[in-house]
């Protein structure tokens, strides 16, 4: 079960917007309820998935824990679902790696004054 604050419902039509801003409140198996902060969605072996960054109660993640769920929506509503499969897993898993290698390369890209 998950609910979106701050969020239409599309990450497709506001992706720019959300991302690093919405957060999500999980309610896990165990029934503990956890506020995480949508890092990204993206593709990866022709599926959707969305990374989310867990948050403590100071709204921190110290220990750079990261959640990765199949996600599909549903008549506009966000549907995330465990992934089971560890080759699915890894698929996805690398997938954010490429996302993250992606932020880094932009970052060095615009530290970098033009002629150098």
């Amino acid at each position: 079960m998950s609910d979106f604050e701050n969020c239409s419902g599309s990450c497709a039509g506001c992706q720019e917007e959300c991302d690093g801003g919405a957060t999500i409140t999980l309610t896990l198996e165990n029934d503990e309820v956890l506020e995480c902060q949508v890092l990204t969605t993206y593709q990866a072996a022709g599926k959707d998935y969305i990374a989310l960054l867990p948050l403590d109660e100071n709204g921190k993640n110290e220990d750079g824990e990261v959640f990765i769920y199949r996600y599909h929506e549903e008549n506009g509503t966000p549907v995330l679902e465990n992934i089971e499969d560890d080759e699915e897993y890894e698929a996805a898993s690398d997938g954010f790696d490429e996302w993250l290698d992606s932020l880094e390369y932009d970052e060095i890209v615009t530290e970098e004054e033009p002629g150098e």
